[in-house]
């Protein structure tokens, strides 16, 4: 699953406002065969949005959610403790000083920190594919 994102840093997360506008966010990430992940604080306003509406976009982006890559239909959600502590091992292995840092920075504000998965809509994905084959 998306092995062009394990050369970036980045990526844009896009959640949608009950309004239905969209609100992009750079963010780091990790990922895993099926899914790419997030960890973010737990009351900030993509896991607002999220829990409001699960389907979100992404795209590989730099640091300031320039796009470097197309975006991609994806759903996300939250996950559970035991999966938060391997991708917060995988985060701090990936960013290294600058993921510490964050987490030092964190224990003085108690921020609360969830882990979100995010996984590609399959339906979408196939339907992208066919749309490649059929152009190119």
């Amino acid at each position: 699953m998306n092995n062009h994102l394990t050369e970036h840093k980045y990526i844009n997360l896009e959640t949608y406002r009950k309004t239905g506008a969209p609100v992009a966010t750079p963010v780091w990430f990790v990922q895993d065969q099926k899914r790419v992940y997030v960890r973010t604080i737990a009351d900030s306003g993509k896991v607002k949005r999220i829990r409001n509406n699960p389907q979100v976009r992404i795209a590989p982006c730099d640091v300031r959610g320039g796009l470097l890559g197309n975006w991609e239909l994806a759903h996300s959600g939250i996950v559970d403790a035991d999966t938060a502590q391997s991708v917060n091992r995988w985060l701090r292995k990936k960013y290294g000083l600058q993921k510490m840092l964050f987490d030092w920075m964190g224990k003085f504000n108690r921020s609360e920190s969830v882990t979100l998965f995010i996984e590609l809509d399959e339906r979408m994905e196939a339907k992208s594919m066919e749309n490649e084959e059929t152009i190119g």
